[in-house]
């Protein structure tokens, strides 16, 4: 599968303040005030923006320490990123970014752009280099989720920093959609989104691959759907199971070999999901 290391690496959307216009779900954003009538579904002023929690990042940013290397895959053009720096000025900053023209805009940060593929090719780090991994809006568009999660373990250092930020397949809406018959919005088929999770099932794929390997130091939520700003923002933050994002900030508490790589096979997984390269005959 080339899936490409970033939901935003279509032409330049995150410096419009767009994402691609992928699904019914990516649309552009309406304006405040304006009513968009997508089937029998109205969104009144949602602010998409939002679903990026950039100021759950941030917060999660200044969390850790210390801060050396930090790694983002799917960087775009760098906004979380540049967050990260705010908090930890010093720190190396490393991008997985697949479109040249976000390369470019990430180098000329003095971020290191990382032109690989996400879902086959391995990070150029050192194992237990990275203090700090964000990974935001991205794992949900990844079939080899045991490849990534293998690599993003591999490099993270005990004790480091993983962030992961997904949209919530159990958010108020979904559960609402689904109950009246429809596809919940965060996995429509007809979509970039090939993965749906919830924060159970998340916690329950890393016990997997890495067993009392991860610890979950806090679950934050971010936009309410189909609220405007001035009520998603504080809807979300009281009810986070309910908000459409999930963000959680985890750290890994134990050293890893390959138990990702490993599951596939012990679990009797009938997929072919991509484990590592084919051994090289002599």
């Amino acid at each position: 599968m080339g899936f490409r290391p970033s939901s935003r690496s279509w032409p330049d959307y995150e410096s419009r303040g767009r994402k691609p216009p992928a699904a019914i779900d990516d649309v552009p954003d309406p304006t405040v005030g304006e009513i968009t009538q997508r089937g029998r579904l109205s969104i009144v002023a949602i602010d998409r923006q939002l679903n990026y929690g950039r100021h759950i990042i941030a917060n999660y940013a200044r969390a850790v320490t210390p801060c050396r290397i930090a790694l983002d895959l799917g960087a775009g053009t760098g906004s979380d990123l540049r967050l990260v720096r705010e908090a930890h000025p010093q720190a190396r900053l490393f991008g997985v970014e697949w479109s040249p023209a976000n390369q470019e805009v990430l180098r000329a940060q003095g971020i290191t752009a990382l032109a690989l593929d996400l879902e086959r090719d391995p990070l150029p780090l050192d194992d237990g280099s990275v203090d700090l991994i964000v990974t935001n809006q991205i794992l949900e568009h990844t079939k080899e989720i045991f490849w990534i999660l293998h690599e993003i373990t591999r490099v993270l250092a005990q004790g480091g920093t993983l962030v992961v930020g997904v949209p919530n397949l159990a958010a108020a809406h979904n559960r609402i959609l689904l109950a009246l018959g429809h596809q919940p919005s965060v996995i429509r088929s007809a979509s970039a989104h090939v993965r749906g999770f919830t924060r159970r099932d998340f916690l329950d794929l890393l016990e997997a691959g890495h067993p009392l390997g991860y610890r979950l130091r806090e679950t934050r939520g971010s936009n309410f759907y189909p609220f405007p700003p001035r009520l998603a923002r504080p809807l979300a933050h009281a009810m986070p199971s309910l908000a459409w994002g999930m963000f959680l900030r985890l750290e890994k508490v134990a050293p890893y070999e390959r138990g990702f790589l490993d599951f596939p096979t012990v679990a009797e997984l009938e997929t072919n999901f991509f484990v590592g390269p084919a051994p090289v005959e002599e």
